[in-house]
């Protein structure tokens, strides 16, 4: 399927979603964004789509994208939510102090939740979340410069 909306439209579909233009806009954005675009970004490719898309409709889409699995919400300390497809690939992230940029890091250990928390056996941990923080390879050489 080479067609964005389509296949979309066809991943709405295997969860049992109303298929509309904003979840097939929203969806397709987060797709052709890449990276960890925050809401106003999805909404602005989106826009592209619908000619006009909310910011809190863009926000009740993602959602009910991410209640489905569709999407990765990631909250970073001191920056908005930011966006991802949800590849289910258990990967964690790095974060630039300097330009902000995230990338994705391959899971800690191995398998979920990749690392073992401190709990009693009543708890059931699925997954664990880690960001590293530091200088990417741009801001590096003016850290230290």
């Amino acid at each position: 399927m080479h067609d964005p909306m389509a296949r979309a439209a066809a991943r709405l579909r295997e969860t049992q979603l109303r298929v509309t233009v904003q979840r097939m806009a929203v969806l397709t954005a987060i797709e052709e964004l890449g990276g960890h675009p925050d809401a106003e970004a999805v909404r602005g490719r989106a826009q592209e789509v619908t000619g006009g898309l909310s910011l809190q409709a863009t926000y009740n889409v993602l959602r009910v994208l991410t209640d489905v699995g569709l999407v990765r919400c990631t909250q970073i300390t001191g920056q908005q939510a930011r966006y991802e497809a949800e590849r289910h690939d258990n990967h964690h992230h790095f974060v630039c102090r300097f330009c902000g940029d995230i990338i994705n890091v391959d899971c800690v250990i191995g398998e979920a939740p990749c690392l073992v928390a401190d709990l009693s056996e009543s708890y059931r941990v699925d997954e664990a979340a880690v960001t590293f923080w530091g200088a990417c390879p741009r801001c590096a050489p003016a850290e230290h410069g």
